[in-house]
């Protein structure tokens, strides 16, 4: 049972946004990409690393608020195959703040019943990372509540290679060179396997790209474009993104009774 208590104060605007969100027709899965920090720190003369540090102030918000919503899954997207060209030094400071993000708020996620799992080359990032992230992750297995997802060094085409590659190893060891593979098949050997594809894909900072993110799963999410940049992201931006989402008719390729009917009456007019 959701407690509409811990998710806004009487009489704020969260409030009024929660009073417009149906409870029962929540996504179940929200995807979000983080972007905006280096703008951010530079509107306000600030190195971008200021910016990753800001940021992870709405990371902890947006988590707790998914937790609080009871949904199903969170992915975040932080760091991308591509984020290696940046430089070495904003690199190792977003290793860092990763390292102190999983450090200072394991127990949170432990008050909050929540599971965490990094998804992408995990083996490609510092043994260090790999520890921390290891440790929260073991911590956290039994939680049952919100499932948060974390993609470091994750490239949605980099999934599907390693898919693909983990695929042929297996079939190679069993001997069958003549599998069919259909996407059932596939999708359970994505990194995220037996995880819900996701609902609703949010983008900060009004860039109008998907960033090579979840491009397997995002095949019918809805897409939530804001031009509030990640550090300034908040609770009631969430609510308005699952406003939006509320407010579409999803179809996954097809079409509603009536305008099914109206393609039908059109066609048999036009063969009598």
């Amino acid at each position: 049972m959701i407690d509409v208590r811990k998710l806004a104060e009487p009489g704020s605007i969260e409030e009024t946004l929660l009073e417009r969100i149906d409870l029962k027709r929540l996504p179940r899965h929200v995807a979000v990409i983080m972007d905006g920090n280096g703008r951010w720190a530079r509107a306000r003369n600030l190195p971008r690393v200021e910016g990753h540090r800001s940021g992870i102030a709405s990371v902890r918000e947006i988590v707790e608020t998914a937790a609080r919503l009871e949904l199903g899954v969170i992915t975040l997207y932080a760091f991308s195959v591509e984020n290696w060209k940046r430089p070495r030094y904003e690199v190792a400071t977003l290793m860092m703040l990763l390292k102190e993000y999983l450090r200072k708020e394991l127990q949170t996620l432990m008050e909050n019943n929540i599971r965490f799992t990094p998804i992408g080359r995990v083996d490609g990032l510092d043994p260090s990372v790999q520890r921390e992230l290891r440790y929260a992750e073991e911590k956290t297995a039994e939680n049952s509540g919100l499932l948060f997802q974390i993609a470091l060094n994750y490239g949605g085409r980099a999934e599907i290679v390693d898919t693909c590659n983990r695929i042929m190893s297996i079939l190679r060891e069993k001997e069958m060179s003549d599998a069919v593979i259909d996407e059932d098949f596939f999708a359970g050997h994505l990194y995220t396997a037996n995880v819900d594809d996701p609902d609703l894909l949010i983008r900060t900072s009004g860039e109008l790209r998907v960033s090579n993110f979840l491009l397997w799963q995002i095949a019918y999410a809805e897409i939530h474009v804001t031009k509030v940049l990640w550090p300034d992201f908040r609770r009631r931006n969430l609510f308005e993104a699952i406003i939006d989402f509320q407010s579409r008719e999803r179809r996954y390729g097809g079409v509603e009774g009536a305008e099914a009917e109206m393609f039908i009456e059109a066609d048999d007019a036009a063969s009598s």
